[in-house]
């Protein structure tokens, strides 16, 4: 579970986690298409963090500069386990 304090201990732009869900509102839900996503969490400068995502085909580095940002607290959470004071610092 993230927390602030391992929030403050990482250099920015560390990608701290990623992996794949679907596109359903079960997963990772951002247009229904009810393809894979692969997503990528990152930490920024300023101790904030935010997630980005696209289809499993592409690759992490692309993701990570042209995915779309997850936006919504519930598929933040589904992709990373935060409380609630890190999840105060997600960039949105």
């Amino acid at each position: 579970m993230l927390d602030i304090r391992m929030l403050t201990d990482m250099p920015p732009e560390t990608r701290f986690a990623t992996g794949v869900s679907t596109d359903t509102e079960e997963g990772l839900f951002m247009a229904n298409t009810g393809l894979e996503l692969r997503w990528v969490a990152i930490s920024g400068g300023i101790f904030d963090w935010a997630i980005y995502c696209h289809f499993s085909d592409s690759s992490i580095d692309w993701i990570t500069k042209y995915g779309d940002k997850v936006s919504h607290t519930k598929n933040i959470r589904h992709c990373v386990p935060c409380d609630d004071e890190a999840l105060l610092q997600y960039r949105k």
